[in-house]
């Protein structure tokens, strides 16, 4: 009896793969897939130089078009969470680059980038390496040769900072207004 693979000639398995490339061809999660998204659209969004929470907006009204797939909710809150913290994450990101600007990085790592770093910053329920891990391998699938072990670079000095950067966001949330709203 023949197996599946024999039936079908043109399947390549995981092991079947060069040792180096392995890892492109692991199974993708949900959320690595939001994740490519929310990178996707962050980068349309700066190279037509819109609002990513405009472009968010845009697609969602596409939905119904069968060449448009539903956004993701978690791809939803990566990029309305970049654009809403974009100048702390710019700035967070910046502090960490060495003889480089935020400007002269390709602009897919600077997508990259700044969804790990509003991860590492916002999302408690993400552990900083998986952020850190998730950024490495959209790195790998998307940009330059050099990039994730850049990306990696700046996101390890990142991760330092992120637990007080989420402890000061979450006392700034408990602190009471003067107004009496908390």
């Amino acid at each position: 009896m023949a197996t599946s693979a024999e039936s079908t000639p043109n399947l390549v398995t995981v092991a079947d793969q060069p040792e180096g490339k392995r890892s492109s061809y692991k199974k993708l999660g949900a959320r690595h897939k939001a994740r490519r998204r929310a990178v996707d659209l962050l980068f349309e969004a700066e190279a037509r130089d819109i609002d990513p929470a405009d472009l968010l907006a845009e697609r969602e009204q596409l939905v119904g078009d069968d060449a448009v797939a539903p956004v993701n909710p978690y791809t939803r809150t990566l990029v309305e969470g970049v654009a809403d913290d974009l100048d702390r994450v710019d700035g967070s990101i910046e502090s960490y680059l060495q003889d480089w600007t935020l400007e002269r990085l390709p602009a897919v790592d600077r997508a990259i980038l700044r969804v790990a770093v509003w991860e590492l910053f916002h999302a408690a329920e993400v552990p900083p390496v998986v952020a850190v891990d998730e950024a490495v391998e959209l790195a790998k699938e998307l940009s330059t040769d050099d990039s994730p072990s850049f990306v990696n670079g700046v996101l390890g000095q990142v991760v330092q900072v992120a637990p007080q950067v989420r402890a000061a966001a979450a006392a700034t949330r408990a602190t009471p207004h003067p107004d009496g709203e908390a």
